[in-house]
């Protein structure tokens, strides 16, 4: 017995050995966010879990503020081997197959940042999401979703009729035929160029991002009207990796990306949610004005949403079938109406 125990011992530690004796690994990954942003601080961290769980069997060097490519080109760097991975966000990629809106940003969808990502983990969505990807020899690895974003506007924006008329910042895309189809005026402008434009007189506000995040660029040193919560937009951030790397790691390395990588994405829904409430009473108490859409609003936005997605859902088979588990997923959640 004596024998066999040690027998049984030493083949644990051989098992153990040769896990342990698996290549290290250093990925290169680029993010958008700069260093001091909330999300480059989360995305650090997470840099700092992968590396220490795995003791130091990964390594990662990561690239914020788009250091080596531009923003858009960053998930083509990654399939083409110069960088690893990809922190930006399937939205940039509608060009390659329009079904990365629907990983991107759906629009009017979920009221929750826990809703959406309960679709990706549990509602179908990973699966849906995860053949888009691996057509493009890439790997999702996950999301991370700030929450709703806000829009911020010299004149009131108390309900829907409000909209009428309205010219804004938008980002391209699904989001200016929506709101075109409701009577705005979306222009599409980048984020450096808002603040003049605001100043100007040449837009009424912006859809630049969440509530704390526009206190931070100072748009209500000039705009003292809002939308909080939001309910229009609420972009994911993803994880993705180029496929060969992926597989080529050790199911251990897989799992501890995995894994923190989860962790980051909820701590960054929380911490927003929590900077998002902070921010809200001061903007109060500074004579902002917040408006909260009534349920009705709300679903008249979504329903306007759904032409927008219907006919987004055409563009492509992967589209079709990303829309098709949104929308499932969303009737479950009795988000949509019959």
């Amino acid at each position: 017995m004596k024998i066999k125990s040690l027998m049984m011992t030493a083949g644990a530690a051989a098992i153990m050995a040769t896990a342990a004796a698996a290549d290290p690994i250093t990925l290169r990954i680029q993010t958008h966010y700069a260093t001091e942003h909330p999300t480059g601080k989360r995305l650090a961290q997470w840099v700092d879990d992968v590396q220490t769980m795995s003791g130091g069997d990964i390594t990662i060097e990561m690239f914020y503020s788009s250091s080596v490519v531009a923003t858009t080109e960053t998930f083509d760097a990654a399939i083409n081997g110069i960088l690893d991975c990809d922190a930006t966000g399937g939205a940039y990629q509608t060009g390659k197959n329009p079904a990365f809106q629907f990983v991107g940003d759906i629009m009017g969808g979920y009221d929750t940042p826990w809703q959406q990502y309960s679709w990706l983990y549990y509602g179908g969505g990973y699966d849906a999401a995860q053949a888009l990807y691996n057509a493009q020899n890439m790997q999702l690895i996950g999301w991370s979703i700030y929450g709703q974003e806000s829009l911020s506007s010299s004149k009131p924006l108390a309900g829907f009729e409000d909209l009428k008329g309205w010219k804004f910042r938008s980002p391209p895309g699904m989001e200016t035929e929506i709101f075109q189809g409701l009577g705005a005026s979306p222009i599409v402008m980048d984020f450096t160029e808002i603040f003049t434009a605001l100043e100007t007189g040449i837009i009424d506000g912006a859809d630049a991002s969440g509530l704390a995040n526009n206190v931070g660029l100072g748009l209500y040193d000039i705009v003292k009207h809002a939308t909080y919560p939001g309910f229009h937009s609420m972009p994911s951030d993803h994880l993705a990796c180029n496929l060969d790397v992926w597989n080529g790691m050790t199911e251990q390395q897989r799992r501890i990306i995995d894994t923190a990588w989860q962790k980051v994405s909820f701590q960054i829904a929380l911490y927003n949610e929590k900077a998002n409430a902070e921010a809200a009473d001061a903007l109060t108490a500074a004579g902002v004005t917040l408006h909260a859409w009534s349920a009705e609003d709300r679903a008249a936005f979504r329903q306007a949403a759904q032409v927008a997605w219907e006919d987004w859902g055409t563009r492509s088979p992967e589209a079709a079938a990303l829309l098709a588990s949104h929308k499932t997923y969303l009737s479950q959640l009795g988000l949509l109406g019959d």
